[in-house]
């Protein structure tokens, strides 16, 4: 589990095809690796990858055919910058907000210019994930976690302050025509769940009762 708040951008050391798979190497300088053991977990670009190889300032993650095809990671090349968060504690600051790695689709950067000291940017998000965000809610790109200043269609529009812009990738990488990827807020995920579930009487016995309704959510603030 991961906050989206990046501890430091790594760079792509090698890229080594494995047996059909690819061996990702990633080096930082930055990234405190003294409390990171093989079989931790490293989100890099917002994946969630398992280090197998661990050095004084690289870490080597095996990735798997299925997490490149559904992933931006098949565009990246040695050289290439990536946003870095190691697995969160239990006494970590939760700054950000509940991220898994679990990438859920690729969006591409549609906009990007300076909007006074920050920069605006939009994200064309796939339409299959766009009812998943909200205006003021909250998203991951590329694992930083965002707060979406606006949602047009399957447009995500944002503001990245410099701080972020400076602690990330974003200033280093990011030109329109990029893709990232996407892991919609996993808040969204459930309640659609549950509403599909109460709505269409697919609760099985083992099921829970949840008293949780449509006007429910909207007197509390969830919708709009």
């Amino acid at each position: 589990m991961f906050t989206g708040i990046i501890e430091s951008v790594g760079k792509v050391k090698a890229m080594q095809p494995t047996g059909g798979d690819i061996r990702l190497i990633i080096e930082s300088d930055e990234l405190d690796f003294s409390d990171v053991s093989l079989g931790d977990s490293i989100a890099s670009n917002g994946i969630c990858l398992t280090v197998v190889e661990l050095g004084d300032n690289y870490y080597a993650v095996d990735v798997s055919r299925e997490t490149i095809a559904r992933t931006a990671l098949q565009d990246l090349k040695i050289g290439h910058k990536v946003n870095l968060e190691k697995a969160m504690l239990p006494t970590t600051r939760f700054g950000g907000h509940i991220v898994s790695g679990h990438v859920d689709g690729v969006g591409v950067v549609s906009k990007l210019q300076q909007d006074a000291r920050s920069i605006y940017i939009e994200i064309e998000v796939p339409h299959e994930l766009a009812h998943y965000t909200a205006t003021k809610g909250s998203i991951t790109l590329d694992g930083i976690s965002l707060t979406t200043n606006l949602v047009r269609d399957n447009i995500v529009c944002l503001n990245i302050i410099p701080h972020t812009a400076k602690m990330t990738n974003i200033s280093q990488h990011w030109l329109v025509g990029d893709k990232v990827n996407v892991e919609v807020d996993l808040v969204a995920r459930y309640l659609e769940r549950l509403l599909t579930k109460a709505q269409t009487g697919t609760m099985n016995a083992s099921d829970s009762k949840s008293n949780i309704t449509e006007d429910f959510l909207a007197d509390n603030g969830f919708m709009k």
